[in-house]
């Protein structure tokens, strides 16, 4: 009876410690579970107070232009081939691959005796045929004075009167081989009919040259002024052909890479059809070059200056972002330093400056990077756009890269 009683007793104790164990365990995991809920909240009640770092750029007033970016390669404005237009040895070159010469410069001389000579016959023969024409003039005269007197027949005064039409017709055929032989021989010193740079020595002194050779002696580029002849999408063709009507539309060239300034122009010629292949049309600009800036081949970016807006509204291009309801910007508000939420209309987004028409007003604050860690209200630690952040907000740069302005 009582081994029954203490076995009893023992089953009901250890019933109790083990309720009073599972009651401690889930005490103890609702703690936990509290904790675990409330402990972020805790912690991010300072978190939030926190200013975000960003960098911002004040809205400001100025001149934009707008510009009509293309691809284009440099042209002279004339090239020529120097070629002999007769057979003979080249004899000298008045030359140098690379120089620059003025028009009318000689450039080469080709043996000029062959055709000397020639002159020299074609005047000689002349000579003879004037002196021949001279004593028949005289034999006329006598002739009609003797058939006035009817001592000689009318008809021997006639034939005389013809013969010296003949020689007369002859004097003119012996001018017209003076006059030729005189071209050949001109043809001999060859000079330049344009002003420009000599390109290579194509023929060498000493070597026969002939006026059918199809390569030439060499070629000679006029490189000032030069042109840059471009292409642009045919949706701008009438905005520029307003332009044009309007005055002088002005060009720049830059490198290919469009690293490097090169020149400044004016644009002079649209072509007289736009390609239906591409959907672009052809534009010629002029520039001066005296300094070679400009290299004939040369591929080139070309931009033609449209118009320029006059005292616009502008923000930095990374300042504007694009949401559902259309562009906005974040704006910090003084003294508090809290951004808004603006949003905005926007004439034109540049790879760097946008044109505000609508939304913000000169002076105004506009987050430029670090957009992707602000919410509307939240308070910002705003630096000018042209400090670098410290390393700790390094984040917020990259944060701000990427989720940069859609255009």
């Amino acid at each position: 009876m009582d081994h029954s009683s203490r076995s009893a007793r023992a089953l009901t104790a250890a019933r109790s410690l083990t309720v009073a164990g599972i009651l401690a365990g889930v005490v103890f995991a609702g703690s936990l579970w509290i904790q675990s809920a409330g402990g972020p909240a805790k912690a991010a009640a300072p978190s939030q107070q926190q200013p975000v770092p960003v960098t911002v750029a004040p809205v400001t007033r100025q001149d934009v232009p707008l510009w009509l970016q293309g691809i284009g390669t440099v042209q002279a404005v004339s090239t020529v081939t120097i070629r002999s237009r007769v057979d003979g040895e080249l004899q000298n070159a008045f030359f140098t691959e690379g120089q620059t010469i003025k028009a009318g410069d000689p450039l080469v001389q080709i043996d000029p005796r062959p055709f000397q000579a020639a002159l020299d016959q074609a005047s000689a023969k002349k000579a003879q045929d004037e002196a021949q024409l001279a004593n028949a003039q005289r034999d006329l005269t006598r002739y009609e004075a003797l058939a006035q007197r009817d001592f000689s027949s009318r008809q021997q005064a006639d034939t005389q009167k013809a013969e010296v039409a003949q020689l007369q017709a002859q004097i003119k055929g012996d001018q017209a081989l003076i006059d030729n032989a005189q071209v050949q021989l001109g043809y001999t010193l060859i000079r330049s009919p344009i002003g420009g740079r000599a390109g290579f020595e194509l023929v060498d002194p000493g070597n026969i040259v002939h006026a059918t050779d199809a390569n030439g002696i060499l070629v000679v580029t006029q490189t000032d002024p030069i042109t840059v002849v471009f292409t642009l999408p045919e949706d701008r063709l009438h905005d520029i052909v307003d332009a044009m009507a309007q005055g002088t539309v002005a060009v720049s060239i830059n490198s290919r890479d469009n690293q490097r300034h090169l020149k400044d122009g004016v644009l002079k010629v649209i072509d007289n059809q736009v390609d239906p292949a591409t959907g672009t049309i052809r534009m010629k600009a002029l520039f001066p070059n005296a300094d070679n800036a400009l290299w004939p081949g040369e591929f080139v970016t070309a931009e033609v200056l449209l118009h320029t807006d006059h005292g616009a509204l502008t923000v930095p291009s990374a300042a504007v972002q694009r949401g559902a309801s259309g562009l906005y910007v974040y704006v910090v508000a003084a003294p508090d330093e809290r951004v808004e939420l603006r949003t905005v209309k926007a004439a034109r987004l540049g790879p760097q400056t946008a044109v505000v028409t609508d939304g913000l007003k000169e002076g105004e604050r506009v987050v430029v990077s670090g957009q992707l860690k602000v919410q509307p209200g939240a308070r910002v630690d705003a630096r000018p756009a042209d400090q670098p952040l410290l390393v700790g907000q390094q984040d917020a740069r990259q944060d701000a890269g990427q989720g940069g302005p859609a255009r």
